[in-house]
């Protein structure tokens, strides 16, 4: 499902606008990636959480030259599913 798709069902189910459908899910997002951003985790019941995790430096090889090379240490997005929704999808 794209993004666009997206809108057009929650439109369609909240009966609202496009618009309005987009502009909402652009704030959830919005707000979802601000509180990763200030290394908040935000946690939807039912659905799941989503966190920062840190991933160390480390040392990996440049498959072309077969080099080593450093690899920075970094933060990544992390989701994980509630169960409730891990059920939904069996």
């Amino acid at each position: 499902m794209t993004k666009a798709e997206l809108i057009e069902k929650l439109a369609k189910k909240g009966g609202t606008t496009k618009k309005q459908a987009s502009e909402a899910l652009g704030i959830i997002f919005g707000t979802i990636a601000e509180q990763l951003k200030s290394g908040s985790q935000v946690s939807v019941p039912g659905f799941g959480k989503f966190s920062v995790v840190k991933r160390a430096a480390r040392t990996g090889i440049n498959p072309q030259t077969k080099k080593k090379i450093k690899i920075k240490a970094t933060k990544a997005p992390k989701f994980t599913a509630a169960k409730a929704l891990k059920e939904a999808v069996k």
